[in-house]
């Protein structure tokens, strides 16, 4: 018996190893791919780096300065201030609506008030915390392996799992520069962008019915996959690649009064879920759906609109805009109770704000063609209110959708690969199929003032 007790001492010890690397094993496994490109998720990862750097006795530079790198590392969580009541304020400020907000901008640093971009619609990825040239150690003499020929130089470390998945992140976007805090933004002074006159709206649901493909009849026709990018529709229920006048006259539609019309955009993805990872577009996590989705035709200039032929094909924005400039770059995003601020950016929302997208159509039609080889050139943009000469004014269609969203910057359009998720890239299509009673109807409203 005096033997035994020893053993099942040994027994119970080598128990308890296996049982902590099992559980080692299981904590170490890799997140998944839409888990670690979320853009706060990179923040902090840098944020941690500089800290381990920091600890790093060989980095005598970064011990003496512990104080720079802390404000960096607030920065790049957007907390200005720096202090742990403006870290408790976005703590308690923001929920179900998504976004982790700064303190209020009033007080923040008056560098980070407006972060409207002037330039190009481009994405650069966030410099690795490595590159630093202040890191570098041959600046200390004492680790100069050539003073000492005795001493070998020390092998350069391996990459790490977390430095290969930020070295992958960095390619598809979002940044987290794609994103600000919608109270930075300023308003509008032309007064809250969703107000209008006259106007008639075409109920057509949420896409309940999920009808998606990444398909695009007008841009790519007959092209299976055209887009590369995961779609939304509502209205006429046969949209695909094939897609014709005849085929979409003859079928099913989401819509009331018989409105056929099809209306399609990009979809929103949670991208802190694991979903869609075998993408090669790089459009993974899960589809959001829009919570609301306002179709409302509208006057956009000062004339008078007449009747817009159908199966007339529309385009706003530019889904490569982050490649192509902003020429024909429309996205407007902005957050429920703050519709007097827009911006090009994610806006990250308040509590109990949702996230909103707003599509506005050209409205000034060329009179004879129902498209065009670049899809833009028939149907134009008024200018101050007024349409250019030789064209007729018909109702601008104005696409409205909201959406709860994670909070965070962890939400993203789906994309083009290279145009990194930027949300300037946002962009809606949009073929007229409804009666010309309907239209006619829609018209009236407009002319005379009423909504409809």
């Amino acid at each position: 018996m005096s033997r035994s007790k020893p053993v099942a001492a040994v027994v119970s010890a080598l128990a308890l190893v296996a049982g902590g690397l099992v559980s080692a094993a299981v904590i170490g496994v890799v997140p998944a791919r839409a888990d670690h490109c979320d853009p706060a998720e990179q923040g902090r990862q840098q944020s941690q780096n500089r800290q381990a750097d920091r600890q790093n006795p060989d980095d005598q530079n970064q011990q003496d300065n512990p104080q720079l790198d802390q404000q960096g590392d607030q920065n790049q969580q957007g907390n200005p201030q720096g202090d742990p009541q403006g870290n408790q304020d976005q703590q308690d400020d923001f929920g179900a609506g998504g976004g982790i907000l700064s303190p209020d901008p009033e007080q923040a640093d008056s560098r980070t008030r407006s972060r409207e971009p002037s330039r190009a619609p481009t994405r650069t990825p966030s410099q690795n915390p490595s590159q630093d040239p202040s890191q570098d150690p041959s600046q200390d003499p004492s680790q100069d392996p050539s003073q000492d020929p005795s001493q070998d130089p020390s092998p350069s470390p391996s990459p790490s799992e977390s430095d290969s998945a930020e070295e992958e992140c960095a390619d598809l976007g979002p940044f987290v520069e794609d994103f600000i805090d919608i109270r930075r933004v300023r308003p509008n002074s032309r007064g809250n962008l969703l107000q209008a006159r006259g106007s008639f709206v075409s109920a057509c649901g949420t896409n309940g019915n999920g009808h998606n493909n990444p398909d695009n009849f007008i841009v790519a026709p007959g092209v299976r996959n055209g887009a590369h990018h995961l779609h939304d529709y509502v209205g006429n229920l046969s949209t695909d690649a094939f897609s014709t006048d005849q085929s979409l006259a003859a079928a099913g539609t989401t819509c009331r009064l018989g409105d056929k019309s099809t209306y399609f955009w990009p979809v929103l993805r949670d991208r802190k879920v694991d979903d869609n990872t075998s993408d090669p577009d790089g459009n993974v996590g899960r589809v959001l759906r829009p919570r609301s989705v306002t179709l409302q035709f509208r006057a956009a200039s000062n004339s008078r609109v007449v009747a817009m032929p159908r199966f007339l094909r529309l385009i706003t924005g530019d889904a490569k805009a982050a490649t192509n400039g902003g020429a024909n770059a429309r996205a407007q995003w902005t957050c429920t109770g703050f519709t007097n601020r827009i911006t090009t950016q994610y806006p990250l929302c308040p509590r109990f704000s949702q996230v909103v997208r707003v599509l506005d159509f050209p409205s000034c039609w060329d009179g004879q063609n129902t498209d065009s080889a670049n899809h833009r050139t028939h149907v134009v943009f008024p200018s101050q209110g007024r349409c250019p000469q030789g064209t007729r004014a018909v109702p601008q269609l104005r696409m409205v959708l909201t959406y709860t969203v994670p909070q965070g910057a962890s939400y993203a359009l789906d994309a083009f690969p290279e145009q990194k998720h930027n949300p300037v890239t946002d962009h809606a299509d949009f073929a007229n199929v409804m009666p010309d009673r309907l239209m006619a109807f829609a018209v009236n409203c407009i002319n005379r003032g009423r909504r409809c």
